[in-house]
């Protein structure tokens, strides 16, 4: 009979492929890792990993695939049987942006943390696509995506639809060719890996009709705001992001011809929704409801 501890232990050390590093991760000694690896090597009667160097044999290949998918759905039932037990304690782990998260969860997250004292919150700082990952192995309850499409395992839900903005002064004057001169075209700021919208927005840049331009990734929202504030380009950004800055100084431009994208949540198809996570989700429904419209 092979135990789940075993497979959990061997799962990590095939990821990482050091013993060490393994047993960190899992809070175990070293030797106890070479333990699990040797009773699961007698148990299953064939050699799993190959030491120097690190390699999985065919063998350990065959039962990594088996042992991450059986991790994964004992992972996921979990989650379901909690929600379905409606449990008052324990933890909830949500995916989101940093600019999501700021803009959408702390009103709510207040709201819970009073409703709900016994679970605890975990917010992991992810893009769209790392929260999809972590939302279709249950290592995260729900996750906050922009743009995400319908796919299997996964379930998206709109909230809001995104609008786009340009944050900056002297966007006209660029977009009639009145630069100083062409070493001094306007520098459009994008947004980052945060949002995930290089893809979007990208299309989009000749609706600007500027005769010149050049790109700059600054990573972050809050860093594109901040660049733009200091004059030295155009930031495109959703309207969400401009909902708690106050006292900008740049000019704020909609741009409507721009695409608009999808902001919403994901879980996984046939989810089991606890109280907890239903209830959050009406807070954040009132938290897009009462937030202020841009301009």
């Amino acid at each position: 009979m092979l135990e789940l501890h075993w497979l959990k232990t061997f799962v990590t050390l095939a990821r990482l492929e050091h013993f060490g590093k393994a047993a960190n991760e899992l809070h175990m000694t070293q030797p106890n890792v070479s333990l699990h690896i040797k009773q699961l090597e007698q148990t299953t009667r064939v050699k799993l990993i190959e030491r120097n160097p690190f390699r999985l044999t065919q063998a350990g290949e065959r039962l990594l695939r088996s042992a991450h998918n059986t991790l994964m759905e004992l992972q996921s039932c979990q989650a379901d049987l909690n929600a379905i037990n409606d449990l008052c304690q324990g933890t909830m782990t949500i995916a989101a942006s940093d600019i999501i998260s700021r803009w959408l969860l702390i009103g709510p997250f207040q709201s819970f943390k009073t409703e709900f004292p016994g679970i605890d919150l975990t917010l992991l700082n992810t893009t769209s696509s790392q929260a999809a990952d972590l939302v279709k192995s249950a290592k995260a309850d729900l996750g906050f995506v922009m743009a995400q499409k319908e796919s299997q395992p996964l379930h998206f839900t709109e909230l809001k639809q995104v609008k786009w903005y340009a944050l900056g002064n002297d966007l006209k004057a660029w977009q009639r060719g009145k630069v100083p001169s062409p070493q001094e075209a306007p520098t459009l700021i994008l947004l980052g890996h945060d949002t995930r919208t290089r893809d979007l927005i990208d299309p989009a840049l000749p609706e600007l009709k500027l005769p010149e331009y050049r790109i700059m990734e600054v990573g972050s929202v809050d860093a594109q705001i901040d660049w733009a504030e200091a004059g030295f380009g155009i930031a495109i950004v959703p309207d969400f992001a401009l909902h708690p800055k106050l006292n900008l100084q740049s000019s704020i431009t909609p741009l409507p011809s721009f695409p608009s994208a999808s902001l919403g949540y994901i879980v996984r198809q046939n989810q089991v929704l606890s109280k907890a996570i239903k209830k959050l989700l009406h807070w954040v429904d009132e938290e897009i409801l009462q937030s202020p419209s841009v301009g």
